[in-house]
C-alpha cells in the first residue's frame, strides 16, 4: 500500500501521470478522462494539496469508479515542487517504469502524451517544449511571453543547458533517471523546481530530448504565477551557477 494513496483495484500500469492540484475542481473532470483516452493503460496520480474547493474529494470519487485513478492527499499547500516530489516518490514506490508530469488545468494538451512517452525509448527525459520549431503558446499576453521565454534563455545560458524550454512542466521521465535525480539538492519547492530538475538530470548524464508542444493558457481557475516566483527563479539559477563555480555542484 502507498501511504496516503487510495488503492483502487486494477493492475499497476507502467506509465504514471503525476497531476498536482490546488483548487482545480473545475478542470479535473475534463483532464483526467482526456489523459486516459490517450493512455488507456496508464495510472493517473492526483496529488492534492488540501484544496478548499473540494478537488481532493472529487478525485476520490473518480478513483472509486476507475481503478486507474489514484489520489495522494497532502495536508497543506507547500509548493509545486514538493507536490511533484511526493507524487514521484509514490509512483516509483509503486513500480512505475515511466513517469509523466503535467498541469491539471488543461494548458498541457493530453494529445501530446503518446509522443512524450514514446520518446523515452531513446531518451531519459523528454520535455514538451514551447520553444523549439513547431512549439508555441496561445492566449498569453506579451509580458508573460517575455517572462517565460526570457527565463528559459537566462537559465540555458547561465547553466549551459541544452534544453530550450526550461520553465515548462510537461515532461516524461524514465523511472531510473528520475530516481537518480538528487532531490535533496533542490533549493526550491516552487516553479523554479522545473529548471532545477532538468539541470540535475543533465548534470548526471541523462539523455534529453525536446518535442514541440503548443501551450494554451488555462480556461478555468486562477493562474498561480506571481512576481515572487519570478524573483525566486532568478535567485535559484544564479545560486546553482555559483555552487558550480565553487565546486559544490551536483555529482
Amino acid at each position: 500500500m502507498l501511504a496516503g494513496v487510495s488503492q483502487p483495484s486494477g493492475r499497476q500500469a507502467g506509465t504514471w501521470i503525476v497531476l498536482p492540484t490546488y483548487n482545480e475542481a473545475e478542470n479535473l473532470p475534463q483532464i483526467v478522462p482526456a489523459i486516459l483516452a490517450q493512455l488507456p493503460d496508464a495510472a493517473v496520480l492526483v496529488v492534492d494539496d488540501g484544496s478548499p474547493d473540494g478537488t481532493g474529494r472529487l478525485a476520490d470519487q473518480m478513483a472509486a469508479t476507475d481503478g486507474r485513478v489514484r489520489v495522494l492527499h497532502r495536508q497543506a499547500k507547500e509548493g509545486l515542487g514538493r507536490a511533484y516530489i511526493a507524487g514521484f516518490q509514490a509512483a516509483l514506490e509503486a513500480g512505475a517504469e515511466r513517469v509523466v508530469q503535467m498541469d491539471a488545468d488543461g494548458s498541457h494538451d493530453p494529445g501530446y502524451l503518446p509522443g512524450l512517452v514514446g520518446g523515452l525509448d531513446e531518451a531519459d527525459l523528454v520535455i514538451g517544449s514551447r520553444y523549439v520549431a513547431g512549439g508555441g503558446v496561445r492566449n498569453w499576453g506579451l509580458l508573460r511571453r517575455l517572462v517565460s521565454r526570457g527565463g528559459s534563455i537566462f537559465a540555458r545560458l547561465v547553466l549551459s543547458l541544452p534544453a530550450h524550454d526550461l520553465t515548462g512542466g510537461f515532461k516524461a521521465w524514465r523511472a531510473d533517471a528520475l530516481a537518480a535525480t538528487a532531490w535533496s539538492r533542490l533549493h526550491s519547492g516552487g516553479y523554479v523546481f522545473q529548471i532545477e530538475m532538468t539541470y540535475l538530470a543533465v548534470r548526471r548524464g541523462a539523455r534529453l530530448r525536446e518535442l514541440p508542444i503548443v501551450f494554451e493558457d488555462r480556461r478555468a481557475g486562477a493562474s498561480k504565477m506571481s512576481r515572487r516566483i519570478i524573483f525566486e527563479a532568478l535567485f535559484v539559477v544564479l545560486r546553482l551557477r555559483w555552487d558550480e563555480l565553487r565546486g559544490r555542484g551536483p555529482r
